[in-house]
């Protein structure tokens, strides 16, 4: 992502920051048809955390110390927590993150390993947000939420490097999974750039994609609305795409006002979509994706039965976290085969002509 260094806000950091970006862009035809209509998947898990946060926190970390702060936090479920606690790391500083209190053990021992210092607040988590930027205020440390500038900054280097790969053409479309809008406001801003510098006779239409069981910028959409109403606990329910279940999004504005300035939309999937598509991703692209991450694809399909995408047009997929770490919290059962040495062959050539 260095190669965009003159369009961010600092000089190349050192430490893991240096490996942030970069990330392919995929033709997948096998994904054509699950989605209706021509598939490119930018796999933002080859991060160094596995996550497109990278991008935000390779530029917000050394930012933030570069400013004279003594160390840096944040607020996350996982993939923020562990990105900001890495890059901290790297360049020898302390961290700190608040995380919810039912944070499952997996995602806890992911973060842990890069050893910040991590609280476990009781209580509604959604307010965490709000009591971050305070704590921001009156401590010397700076609180890097999932909307600093500075993260946004570092996440329009995405937009840089497909429209890069696609030149002179531009993808007709690009999706994402969205939590708080943060990563959508960062492609946005990017397309702007590109914009006023004259680099883009059309704009790729972004779409954004939510899970059902929290989707406040779904509903502010198909409402008319500038900016999504916070959705009350009753409103929301359990899903497995616990990244993206965000029931009072702070950059939701931003968000809305991106998809409708490149005449985009928004959609909500439910978790049997999320999973039929997170099974697609991997048996018919080889992609290993965290469940969120499969809503683009998901998300897409839909949109494509409905019309908004026609099946000739160049729609980039854009997966913002790997499977893997989300391996051990799903299903274990897994259907095998059991013979002995002595019949492995003849088993194998059967299963082969079964499938």
């Amino acid at each position: 992502m260095w190669r965009y260094e003159a369009l961010l806000p600092i000089d190349r950091p050192s430490g893991v920051a240096r490996a942030a970006g970069g990330t392919p862009l995929v033709r997948t035809e096998r994904l054509d048809d699950d989605a209706g209509c021509r598939v490119f998947v930018k796999d933002e898990g080859e991060h160094p955390t596995g996550t497109y946060k990278d991008r935000g926190s390779a530029v917000a970390v050394p930012h933030a110390l570069a400013l004279g702060n003594d160390a840096v936090g944040t607020v996350s479920y996982g993939n923020m927590a562990m990105s900001t606690a890495a890059h901290a790391a790297s360049l020898g500083r302390e961290c700190a993150v608040l995380v919810p209190d039912d944070i499952s053990a997996v995602r806890l021992e992911l973060i842990a390993q890069y050893e910040p210092t991590i609280v476990r607040v009781t209580g509604e988590y959604a307010a965490l947000y709000d009591d971050a930027l305070a704590l921001s205020a009156e401590s010397p440390i700076a609180m890097l939420v999932s909307d600093a500038p500075s993260r946004i900054s570092g996440y329009k280097t995405a937009l840089f490097e497909i429209c890069e790969a696609f030149a002179p053409d531009v993808p007709d479309a690009i999706a994402l999974p969205t939590s708080s809008g943060g990563f959508a406001s960062g492609l946005w801003r990017g397309i702007r750039d590109l914009d006023a510098a004259g680099l883009l006779e059309t704009t790729p239409r972004l779409y954004l994609v939510q899970t059902a069981a929290s989707d406040p910028i779904t509903r502010a959409f198909e409402s008319g609305a500038d900016d999504p109403t916070a959705l009350d606990p009753s409103e929301t329910t359990d899903t497995i795409a616990h990244s993206i279940g965000n029931p009072d999004p702070p950059s939701g504005g931003r968000a809305l006002a991106a998809v409708r300035d490149t005449g985009g939309a928004v959609v909500s999937v439910d978790d049997d979509e999320l999973r039929a598509a997170q099974r697609k991703f991997a048996v018919d692209g080889g992609f290993c994706v965290e469940p969120s991450s499969a809503a683009a694809l998901a998300g897409v399909s839909r949109l494509s039965e409905r019309g908004d995408i026609d099946a000739d047009e160049s729609v980039v997929l854009v997966p913002t976290g790997t499977g893997f770490k989300e391996l051990g919290t799903g299903d274990a059962t897994v259907a095998t085969e059991r013979t002995d040495r002595a019949a492995l062959s003849e088993l194998i050539d059967t299963l082969l002509d079964t499938r």
